[in-house]
């Protein structure tokens, strides 16, 4: 929330996060489990849990299960489930919003997937753009391991030759007016 005020609509902790996951598995209600989803995701492979499954999980509200899992951090939000969705489900904004319970009510393993969401975000929130050079630095220095960082060091250098990622990128006109967006955002979040 954008203000230091109490809500005092607030919700107890913890209701808001089973409320928004009883309108998720409702949105989901209609899934027929045919593994579309799974089929089009290109980094389902990657995922401890397809996203099949996880709707499944969803739809029998199983929060533990769905929470200890990473599938939905792993989700590049690229929409092919949901355009390819027989149902017409929005699958990727279910992934989304899994995030946002999340972060909200700390239901993750370990911290690196919502450090590297939130970073991310502010990165867009301040610039109006992703600046990767600033996400990774950011992203390392907040992780507090000097391993981590060190192996992506030549990964980092072969994009800097290669021009992948340029270590200044121009500015944007109107940058500021994403700050407010987001305020609003968050304050109308709070609110629902």
């Amino acid at each position: 929330m954008s203000t230091n005020e109490p809500n005092t609509n607030a919700s107890p902790p913890g209701t808001r996060g089973a409320d928004a996951m009883q309108t998720l598995a409702g949105r989901l209600s209609a899934c027929m489990q045919c593994g579309t989803c799974t089929g089009s995701c290109a980094n389902s492979e990657s995922m401890d849990i397809t996203p099949r499954h996880l709707w499944r999980l969803v739809q029998l509200g199983l929060k533990d299960c769905i929470f200890d899992s990473a599938t939905f951090w792993i989700c590049s939000s690229c929409y092919y489930c949901t355009l390819r969705c027989p149902r017409g489900l929005p699958l990727t904004d279910a992934m989304g919003e899994l995030k946002r319970i999340a972060v909200a009510e700390g239901l993750f393993r370990d911290r690196t997937s919502p450090l590297f969401y939130r970073t991310f975000l502010d990165t867009v929130r301040r610039y109006g753009r992703v600046r990767e050079m600033e996400v990774m630095a950011r992203y390392f220095l907040a992780l507090r391991s000097p391993a981590v960082s060190a192996g992506f060091t030549p990964l980092g250098i072969k994009l800097l030759m290669k021009g992948k990622i340029k270590p200044r990128i121009p500015g944007m006109s109107g940058r500021g007016k994403l700050g407010p967006i987001y305020d609003k955002v968050r304050e109308m979040e709070a609110r629902s």
